[in-house]
């Protein structure tokens, strides 16, 4: 299963010599490293649930992560979980038989919230939100069941600045997922690792590897999505000026309360213009005349 030097983990099996593939592969280990590290998302000895959906990114991050075990990088233990959540026609053996083929630890979970989306939803509104909260109440679930401390994401760069420019015109809040995040009852972490990795090296990369991507039917039939607006517009933005999505991204790392607008964030009553003592004493002298 192995690479011949065997210096390598099973899920890089089969992968290209190229020099633009090792190139991309190193990126990815970089970037990662760089995420776990800006943001303290690695406790030593932690166990982490890291979800599989079967779809490019969260393959990435699962090749990654278990890279960086591999190597000695990432002092944690691993759990890969899938949610089957009752989508008619979901491949259900695919990724069981994926993980066992390359000897991931894994949890396999099936709980039908795909017909409670379709009864609570009404027809012609997205099914995003209430989804993805009954996945995100089930992974929690499954983290306190499984003794994990951190449920593992495959959100990308470009899907925290697409949910950033989602906030700002339609929900009137400067926000975005945020890489490391503590659930409201406080006791399990939300990490994503891959939050300095572009969507395109994901999908480079997973293709390249020829993981068995599954697709999810469900969001991907709605074509008038307010994301999928939000990444055509960004899309033209970056065919206009290559890397304007990093620079974008690297704004969301620079915020200033004080050049927003926001008195929760910045205390604008302080801030007055420093008097000089001279004025001081001559304020009080001449309020003390009759």
């Amino acid at each position: 299963m192995l690479d011949e030097s065997d210096d390598i983990h099973p899920l890089f099996h089969g992968a290209p010599k190229t020099t633009e593939f090792r190139k991309l592969r190193k990126r990815l280990v970089q970037q990662v490293r760089e995420a776990l590290d800006t943001y303290c998302m690695v406790t030593p000895g932690a166990r982490w649930l890291v979800c599989l959906s079967g779809g490019k990114d969260s393959y990435t991050l699962l090749a990654v992560l278990h890279e960086l075990q591999w190597r000695g990088l990432l002092p944690v233990d691993l759990l890969a979980c899938n949610l089957d959540q009752g989508q008619p026609g979901f491949p259900a053996t695919v990724l069981p038989e994926f993980l066992a083929r390359m000897g991931v630890k894994h949890r396999i979970e099936y709980q039908d919230t795909y017909s409670i989306v379709m009864d609570k939803v009404p027809q012609g509104r997205t099914y995003c939100a209430l989804c993805s909260r009954l996945r995100r109440g089930n992974l929690y679930r499954i983290a306190r069941e499984e003794g994990c401390s951190a449920v593992v994401l495959g959100h990308h760069r470009d899907d925290l600045l697409e949910t950033f420019f989602m906030n700002l015109f339609h929900g009137g809040r400067l926000a975005t997922m945020p890489p490391k995040l503590l659930n409201e009852d406080g006791d399990v972490l939300v990490l994503r690792p891959l939050a300095f990795v572009a969507e395109a090296d994901c999908d480079r990369f997973a293709r390249d590897m020829r993981y068995p991507i599954i697709p999810c039917d469900l969001c991907g039939s709605q074509d008038a999505l307010q994301r999928m607006q939000v990444k055509a517009l960004l899309d033209e933005w970056e065919k206009r000026s290559p890397g304007r999505r990093q620079v974008m991204f690297r704004a969301l790392m620079n915020a200033r309360p004080s050049h927003l607008a926001d008195p929760t964030l910045f205390d604008f009553a302080a801030l007055q213009p420093a008097v000089e003592q001279d004025d001081a004493d001559n304020s009080t002298e001449f309020s003390g005349q009759g």
